[in-house]
């Protein structure tokens, strides 16, 4: 094995994909560049490969035999906030916002270079490592009936705790940092998702839709997380 830098050595990806000339030439790739590399084949076996593994990081095909893509993704995230890349067809827009809705952190669009590939892995893993550092102790964002725990990892709303997924806290606090405020899609991206994401802006979309299903009254009529038609969003504060 050569290439990769130390820090990265460290890294286990599970590749779930019954292509094999496909899962071995994408773990040839990482296992250049110094990661560790397991593979399953059967969304069937998927969870059981996903545990015993313990991975950093997962490469996830829709389509799969067995189990879909889609029911493995629900079930992983179900007891994980591991990151996720869903791997797509050309034609699958509907899988990829299912996969985003369940909780995907990214998707690769079937056929991908192998250097596009290598981007969005660090950057989901560098994401990932970030958000495991500790902030300062007493970092709590109020606004508009909702309170954000940096140090706790805990969102409120009137009072009740809110399960939040990881992005969706970081978005969430990227937005409150920022009361009335405009946060521009671009920058909103940066932060949560990191400089080197290469997605378009779908992902955020889904994102800002699931913590309005969280945080909103009614999230067909947002008074908390605003639009700014062509710019970005707004956290508002009453």
């Amino acid at each position: 094995m050569s290439g990769g830098a130390d820090p990265e050595a460290k890294h286990r990806i599970l590749i779930i994909e019954d292509e094999a000339p496909l899962a071995e030439s994408v773990g040839y790739a990482l296992e250049v560049e110094g990661f560790e590399v397991a593979m399953v084949t059967t969304g069937r076996e998927a969870l059981d490969r996903f545990r015993a593994v313990n991975p950093s990081l997962v490469l996830l095909d829709v389509m799969l035999p067995g189990s879909s893509g889609l029911d493995v993704c629900r079930r992983i995230r179900a007891e994980s906030g591991v990151p996720i890349i869903m791997v797509t067809a050309r034609d699958g827009e509907a899988d990829t916002v299912a996969g985003l809705e369940l909780g995907a952190d990214d998707y690769v669009t079937k056929p991908f270079s192998m250097r596009e590939l290598m981007a969005r892995v660090r950057a989901q893993l560098r994401r990932s490592e970030r958000s495991g550092v500790a902030p300062e102790a007493g970092d709590v964002l109020r606004s508009n009936g909702v309170e954000l725990d940096i140090d706790a990892h805990e969102a409120r709303v009137d009072g009740e705790v809110v399960r939040l997924r990881p992005k969706e806290f970081d978005l969430l606090e990227s937005l409150m940092r920022r009361v009335n405020r405009l946060a521009t899609r671009d920058l909103l991206i940066d932060e949560v998702w990191g400089p080197s994401y290469f997605g378009d802006t779908k992902t955020l979309d889904v994102h800002i839709k699931r913590l309005r299903e969280k945080l909103e009254a009614d999230p067909s009529k947002p008074t908390r997380i605003v639009t700014e038609r062509g710019l970005g969003y707004k956290f508002i504060d009453d």
